[in-house]
């Protein structure tokens, strides 16, 4: 499983927002990764921010 496909694993089994770093803890990987992952993500529109810093899945 790449890095995408596990940030998008945690943030769908999570009830509320996550930051970064609790993404990356949960996931198991380096929070850069994550912070790289993101960024893509929310270019392709998968996932939002409620507040500045937290992120979900777009529903």
């Amino acid at each position: 499983m790449d890095t995408i496909e596990l940030i998008v694993k945690v943030l769908s089994e999570s009830k509320e927002p996550l930051k970064a770093g609790e993404i990356a803890e949960k996931a198991g990987i380096d929070k850069k990764e994550v912070d790289k992952a993101i960024k893509k993500l929310k270019k392709e529109e998968k996932i939002e921010s409620p507040k500045r810093c937290y992120y979900t899945i777009k529903k």
